[in-house]
C-alpha cells in the first residue's frame, strides 16, 4: 500500500505524455487539420523532450562536482598542514607568524571560494536550460490562447450575413473547441511543474509558478466564453443550434 500512495505524491510524466496524446487524438477527430491539433502536436514533441531534459537537470554534473571535491580536499589538506605545523612557528617574531598565518588563511578562503564557485556554477547551469524550456512553455500557452481568441460565440453561432467564417461551428462545437484549448493549457501547465519536481531552485520555482497562473488565467476567460455559449444555445429557437447534442457544463472557476 505505500508503494502505491508513493504514486500519487510525484507527476508522472509518462501519465503526462498519454494525456497529451490523447487530446491530440480526439482533436483530429472532432477537427482535423486544425490549427490547435498542430499546436498540440507541438506540446506532445515538447513534452517527450521534458522528459530528458529532467532526466539531465536531475543528475550530478560530474566533472564539476569532481573539481569542487578535488578542492575541498585541497582546503583540508591545508588546515591540517596549517594544524600541524603551527608548534613550528616563532611567535616571539609576531610579524613573520602573522604573515605565515594570513597566508595559509587566504588560501583556504581563495580554495574555498573556488568550491562554491563549481557547486554554484553546476547549478547555473541547469537553472538556464530548465528555464529555457519554461519560457518555450509559456509561448505555448500564447499561441493556444490565441486560437481561442478568434472564436467569439457570437459571431460563430449567429453569423451577420456575408460574415466570412473559417470554420462554422455549432455550439456544441465551439464550447468542445474551447473545450480543448483548457484542457491544454492544463497540460502545459503541468509539463512545466516537471522542471520544478525534482530541482528545487527559487528561481525556477517562481518561473513554473508564473506559468501556472498564466494557464490558469486564459482558462478562466475560457469557461466564461463556454457559459456565454451555453446561456446563448438556450435562447435559440429549437432545431436552430445546428448540433443534437448537449452543451457541457461549466466547471467552477
Amino acid at each position: 500500500m505505500q508503494k502505491t500512495a508513493a504514486n500519487f505524491r510525484r507527476l508522472d510524466p509518462d501519465k503526462i505524455i498519454e494525456s497529451v496524446r490523447a487530446l491530440q487524438t480526439r482533436i483530429e477527430e472532432r477537427f482535423p487539420g486544425s490549427g490547435l491539433g498542430r499546436v498540440v502536436a507541438e506540446l506532445l514533441e515538447v513534452a517527450e523532450e521534458a522528459i530528458e531534459r529532467t532526466r539531465w537537470i536531475q543528475q550530478p554534473n560530474l566533472p564539476l562536482r569532481t573539481g569542487a571535491a578535488l578542492l575541498s580536499l585541497a582546503v583540508i589538506v591545508l588546515l591540517i598542514g596549517l594544524l600541524t605545523h603551527i608548534r613550528h612557528f616563532d611567535f616571539n617574531e609576531w610579524a613573520n607568524s602573522m604573515q605565515g598565518l594570513d597566508a595559509s588563511i587566504s588560501s583556504m578562503v581563495f580554495i574555498g571560494a573556488a568550491v562554491l564557485f563549481f557547486l554554484g556554477w553546476e547549478n547555473r547551469i541547469k537553472r538556464r536550460r530548465a528555464l529555457k524550456a519554461v519560457h518555450e512553455l509559456r509561448a505555448l500557452a500564447h499561441i493556444v490562447d490565441m486560437h481561442q481568441l478568434t472564436k467569439d460565440p457570437e459571431r460563430s453561432i449567429r453569423p451577420q450575413p456575408g460574415a466570412k467564417l473559417k470554420r462554422r461551428m455549432s455550439p456544441f462545437e465551439l464550447a468542445r473547441y474551447l473545450d480543448y484549448c483548457s484542457d491544454a493549457l492544463a497540460l502545459i501547465s503541468k509539463v512545466a511543474a516537471l522542471y520544478a519536481q525534482g530541482f528545487q531552485d527559487e528561481v525556477l520555482l517562481d518561473a513554473v509558478d508564473d506559468v501556472e497562473d498564466l494557464t490558469a488565467g486564459f482558462s478562466r476567460k475560457i469557461w466564461q466564453k463556454i457559459t456565454i455559449i451555453e446561456n446563448m444555445s438556450r435562447s435559440l429557437p429549437e432545431g436552430d443550434s445546428g448540433d443534437t447534442q448537449t452543451i457541457p457544463r461549466t466547471q467552477p472557476a
